[in-house]
């Protein structure tokens, strides 16, 4: 498998890595929080933009906001994404809104990554990409399903999907209602680790899937989010307890 360098760390190596997610509602709560995860040490931290909503309407507001926030946050990689209502974000956007505003995060650099969800107009998703690549800014191309666990060859397939695309990194996290479900997740990664050469994300959320939070090393997830304060999505656990259970996980060559 090949790795994924963004900024200072890299996925696809060692141990997953550790995302946190800031959700902050406006410029001051988005600082704060800041403040908070760097004191925690994550590996990375994902901003969620769409839990801003003034900088959604004011792309001026919402690069400025970013160039403090790159202050504060030093060296520390910066994953940006607007996360659609369908796929469990907090605001509405068109179609055209959301792949534009995807565009204006890539040309004004406001992170080092940025999230591209799978199921947009796959001509407009290949240029968006090409151009986060020409202003290097790494893909991470995503699937989300609050409703259930898709079957093994779907979710296979959708990961390969996003690989050929061109996302640096796949990601796909999903609702299961049974231990079977969290099987079904585990085997779908461990075999898709096996046939793409693109490090993989994959989680199954809430308390059943908290397993797969933590197991990702053995499985062949690359990254795991972990919550500072307020959890952006069902299961997620603090940072604290991720990085005890996946240091107790760890496979020593």
């Amino acid at each position: 498998m090949t790795t994924v360098k963004i900024r200072n760390i890299i996925l696809g190596q060692g141990l997953p890595k550790i995302a946190v997610p800031n959700v902050g509602t406006n410029e001051e709560e988005i600082l704060a929080a800041a403040k908070n995860i760097v004191a925690a040490k994550p590996d990375l931290m994902e901003w969620r933009i769409d839990y801003y909503a003034a900088g959604i309407k004011d792309p001026t507001k919402l690069s400025e906001t970013a160039m403090k926030l790159r202050q504060l946050i030093g060296e520390l990689p910066m994953l940006v994404t607007f996360r659609t209502k369908n796929e469990g974000g907090v605001l509405e956007l068109s179609e055209n809104d959301y792949l534009s505003l995807l565009q204006t995060v890539i040309e004004k650099r406001l992170g080092d990554a940025v999230d591209i969800e799978l199921f947009h107009d796959e001509s407009r998703i290949k240029e968006v990409v090409a151009q986060a690549h020409d202003y290097n800014v790494v893909v991470i191309m995503s699937n989300h399903d609050f409703e259930k666990v898709p079957a093994k060859d779907v979710i296979e397939f959708r990961l390969q999907k996003m690989a050929e695309l061109g996302a640096d990194v796949s990601k796909l996290a999903c609702m299961p209602h049974s231990s079977k479900d969290v099987l079904t997740l585990l085997e779908a990664t461990q075999s898709t680790s096996e046939m793409i050469n693109t490090p993989l994300i994959t989680m199954a959320m809430g308390d059943l899937g908290k397993v797969t939070r933590i197991s990702g090393q053995i499985f062949g997830s690359c990254l795991s989010f972990g919550a500072v304060g307020q959890t952006s999505a069902p299961g997620q656990l603090s940072i604290e307890d991720l990085r005890s259970a996946e240091s107790f996980l760890e496979l020593h060559e």
